[in-house]
């Protein structure tokens, strides 16, 4: 059975797959174009049609988790975890998400003035929040039961946390290293990017042969060394390239040659 939110947010994807679909044609788009998403033919003019068409996939894929969670319907949750105690009025648990979001919103806008690396980093922290923060509430009324609550949260979370965790922890320390890298001197990059690459291998030894407290303290610098990087690596593309001196193939042992001799 379908449920109402469901319906609703498959009836934006409706109307926003039609939209993109008349846009797309009146703006010039070829006979399969927009309807192929461009794989055969040109779907018109591609800023609303692109507009139109990210709408439409986040309203289906709203629509999709919704009928998956039953509405997040409290009684059906509680059924599937196994307890009798319906947490209607569970209260919601803190989180730093705010803070983060908070964050994201600033990066984002200094992005405007500053970079686009920048705006788009702080895109996906802004993207990142949402849904984690969504998450968190969800899970926090899912059940009457805490231990219930953090499981459920935890079954259908972890999966998907850890490795996009993983991969943006990655790209921030290349992205951030190769700004820096192209800000400061030649000499100036071998200094940073084997320090770099010895707290690292310094920071595994650690949390692999020290259990217990230390590996919480190793968690905690690599998160704080993660952002002072990921600061310098703002800086750093504020700042800009350093100038680079190509070599002119046209000198040869300090003597010019002639084109054609």
């Amino acid at each position: 059975m379908f449920t109402s939110g469901f319906k609703f947010f498959f009836g934006l994807f409706v109307a926003f797959t039609a939209a993109a679909l008349i846009y797309g044609y009146a703006s010039g788009g070829g006979h399969t174009g927009p309807i192929s998403l461009g794989w055969k033919g040109g779907v018109g003019e591609h800023i609303g049609y692109g507009l139109l068409t990210t709408m439409a996939f986040v309203a289906l894929g709203v629509s999709l988790v919704l009928v998956a969670f039953r509405d997040a319907d409290a009684e059906a949750q509680a059924n599937l975890q196994g307890v009798d105690d319906i947490g209607d009025d569970t209260a919601v648990s803190s989180s730093w998400w705010p803070t983060i979001g908070a964050l994201g919103i600033g990066t984002a806008l200094m992005g405007l003035v500053l970079h686009p690396v920048v705006f788009v980093l702080g895109l996906v922290m802004i993207t990142l929040c949402l849904i984690e923060w969504t998450m968190d509430a969800w899970t926090d009324r899912a059940t009457g039961d805490a231990a219930a609550n953090r499981a459920l949260r935890s079954r259908i979370m972890t999966p998907i946390e850890i490795p996009v965790a993983g991969a943006i922890a990655i790209g921030v320390v290349v992205l951030a290293a190769s700004r820096i890298f192209l800000t400061v001197s030649a000499l100036g990059a071998v200094i940073v990017g084997g320090a770099v690459s010895a707290a690292i291998l310094i920071g595994a030894a650690l949390y692999a042969a020290k259990p217990g407290p230390m590996r919480k303290l190793v968690s905690v610098l690599g998160v704080l060394g993660v952002l002072a990087l990921f600061v310098a690596g703002i800086l750093s593309a504020v700042r800009g390239e350093r100038e680079f001196h190509h070599h002119d193939d046209s000198y040869d042992n300090g003597d010019l040659i002639e084109e054609g001799h």
